[in-house]
């Protein structure tokens, strides 16, 4: 069987400079209803989710306003609050919820001054670690909600600020307004859509943080996927995370659950160490797009 034990990577991050995370963090999103939409179908289970995660030693939790929408950022304070010295609660604002799997955009300074005072008081916060803006809004001048922003962090209501689903030339933009030290955009062994903005990002001393690691579309990068895995008695899941964290030590992970045993299976891929001939195989994926 191939080396599980010591792993090729950094297994922290500086984020903002002075930050320091453990690479493998928890995406909170998965703790709300079907949906992501209202309470969990098991409250228990997820108060139990969050607990773990920071049993096991993850620091970085990502979360939203618009999960739920609330309920994520609810049970986070419930869970864990008062926060344990040197846990990173990261959350966004941004999108509207108009019902279960709707997600309309709404980054006008107004919104966002709402979501955000939101989010300190449902976090139990005077300051949020990292406040990222969930989406560009194409209906609102980008200079209004990057003003917004650094208004905010003037105020000293968030530390760090960053940015979701945004391009190299948006990320720019916001520079000039505001130090970025995090993008957040969809990116997975099987779909590198993003690939310029995270070799921006690894430039630029910023994190990358993938969501969606596994889009599940790609049958061929499946099939790979799990032909790896069986040298590694690893799952699929497994080894996609791997992989993200082999491709770049600036990204952070936040795969989400909302079940402990699912935690604890997510977590086993920071101790995977991939070979350079498996990394190859994976390369590949990239090609075939």
């Amino acid at each position: 069987m191939a080396n599980t034990t010591a792993p090729a990577f950094p297994a922290t991050y500086s984020l903002g400079g002075d930050l320091n995370v453990n690479r493998m963090g928890y995406g909170a999103m998965r703790i709300t209803g079907e949906g992501i939409w209202g309470p969990p179908q098991d409250h228990d289970e997820s108060i139990r989710v969050l607990q773990r995660a920071v049993e096991l030693g993850i620091n970085f939790i990502d979360t939203a306003d618009s999960y739920g929408p609330n309920v994520s950022e609810e049970l986070i304070a419930e869970a864990l609050h008062p926060y344990a010295i040197g846990l990173v609660i990261a959350t966004k604002g941004g999108l509207l919820r108009t019902g279960p799997n709707q997600w309309p955009i709404n980054a006008h300074p107004d919104h966002m001054r709402e979501a955000l005072e939101g989010s300190l008081q449902r976090l139990k916060l005077d300051q949020i670690d990292l406040y990222q803006l969930h989406r560009v809004d194409p209906e609102v001048p980008f200079e209004d909600t990057l003003e917004f922003l650094q208004k905010a962090q003037e105020d000293g209501l968030v530390k760090h600020i960053g940015l979701s689903e945004v391009t190299v030339e948006q990320i720019q933009k916001a520079q000039e307004y505001v130090p970025v030290v995090s993008v957040q955009n969809m990116y997975s062994v099987d779909n590198r859509k993003w690939e310029a903005e995270l070799n921006y990002c690894e430039q630029n001393n910023m994190a990358f943080i993938p969501w969606y690691p596994l889009s599940g579309g790609n049958t061929d990068a499946l099939a790979r996927l799990d032909r790896i895995g069986q040298k590694y008695d690893a799952s699929r899941q497994q080894i996609a995370l791997s992989w993200l964290l082999h491709r770049s030590p600036n990204i952070l992970l936040i795969p989400g659950t909302s079940k402990v045993k699912h935690l604890e299976e997510n977590y086993k891929a920071v101790s995977i160490s991939l070979s350079e001939e498996d990394m190859a195989e994976l390369e590949k994926l990239s090609d075939a797009q």
